[in-house]
């Protein structure tokens, strides 16, 4: 019998053989609004990685791209962040922190994670229905913390060169602030758990094109405690940890795995195929961030297809152990959407399907 899309998905994170490679494709709102009725086209093409997607149900000529998303608009977050955004459909970024100064720490705030969301109220008892409804028909269940929980969030609130200056001079402040940023997020991952979920994710972008943005030794000493105190309890209960960052972060790779993390969504071609292989595959389930800025955005199909091959031949297996996941941005055109797809359909049980029956993996 067919594994389910949960018990492959599973299974391949947990190196127990599945029977394709978990593959995702999102496409950003700015790319719907730039692409349109072509986008639709090649979406209504994959329905295998579409399975829910119906002609003519985005209205391009009224997208609401949401806070922090909308062009031209500056929107105050529930942490008194203040964003400003250029492109409709891409985040913005902070321009205003709420803690710049640290007189303001004694007298601050942050929200209740029980009603407010960064960008909104939350309504956990609709989060408990929707996760319960998953589970009763089999679908993987999941929640997590705010992209940017810990390190990026401390930016926000600080301002970037602050925060770098805080870390350098070691100043008290700063484990305060870690603090109640970790007891927000412990909140959080508690209210998640308490609902039996099979995975949680944990994002931030801690890479520059060629390094991290935090020292490997700053980010041990001030972001690494907090990590695994947030991570430990879902490794307890049994939980899949689900970690993204953006950017180079191979000279951090062995702390997100200390900390905890099961799911590694790093980027490809900055990390490197063959330095992920070497240092990461095996150790930890790879749920690849495949190209967005060279060959997927302007490559040809022949590119496209090659790069995909590469991957599933350097990092899968067939015990698992690799997921393929790719973000659509402009300017990517939907022809390489197209071809993406098409690479993706086309390898995903390569090493189940008899292909790589003379490969030891």
């Amino acid at each position: 019998m067919a594994l389910t899309d949960r018990e492959n998905y599973l299974r391949t994170a947990r190196f127990e053989g599945g029977e394709w490679i978990p593959c995702g494709v999102g496409i950003s709102a700015a790319s719907w609004v730039q692409e349109r009725e072509a986008m639709e086209e090649v979406v209504a093409r994959h329905p295998l990685l579409f399975p829910n997607f119906k002609k003519g149900q985005h209205d391009y000529d009224h997208w609401d791209f949401g806070p922090a998303h909308r062009p031209g608009e500056k929107f105050k977050d529930a942490w008194g962040c203040v964003w400003d955004n250029a492109w409709g459909g891409l985040e913005g970024q902070v321009v205003e922190h709420p803690l710049a100064d640290w007189r303001n720490l004694d007298s601050y705030q942050p929200p209740d994670p029980l009603v407010q969301g960064d960008r909104g109220p939350v309504d956990w008892n609709k989060n408990r229905e929707n996760v319960e409804k998953a589970a009763r028909e089999g679908r993987l269940t999941g929640g997590g913390v705010a992209h940017g929980f810990m390190a990026m969030r401390m930016w926000y609130l600080r301002g970037f060169e602050n925060l770098m200056l805080d870390m350098a001079e070691g100043r008290p402040e700063l484990s305060r602030l870690i603090g109640m940023l970790a007891d927000h997020n412990m909140t959080i991952i508690r209210e998640w758990l308490s609902m039996k979920v099979d995975m949680l994710s944990f994002g931030e972008d801690l890479g520059t094109q060629a390094a991290s943005i935090v020292s490997p030794r700053a980010f041990r000493e001030w972001i690494v405690p907090a990590y695994k105190e947030l991570m430990r309890p879902c490794t307890d209960a049994g939980c899949e940890v689900y970690f993204h960052s953006d950017g180079y972060v191979m000279e951090l790779m062995d702390d997100f795995i200390e900390s905890g993390v099961t799911i590694i969504n790093p980027q490809d071609l900055c990390n490197g195929i063959d330095a992920l292989a070497k240092h990461v595959k095996g150790r930890v389930c790879i749920s690849l961030d495949v190209d967005r800025q060279k060959i997927v955005p302007f490559g040809t199909r022949e590119e496209i297809r090659a790069l995909i091959r590469e991957e599933v031949m350097k990092l899968g297996s067939q015990r698992g152990g690799l997921m393929l996941v790719v973000g659509i941005y402009p300017p990517t055109a939907a022809e390489n959407v197209d071809a993406l797809c098409c690479a993706m359909e086309e390898f995903r049980t390569y090493w189940w399907d008899g292909r790589a029956s003379h490969s030891t993996g």
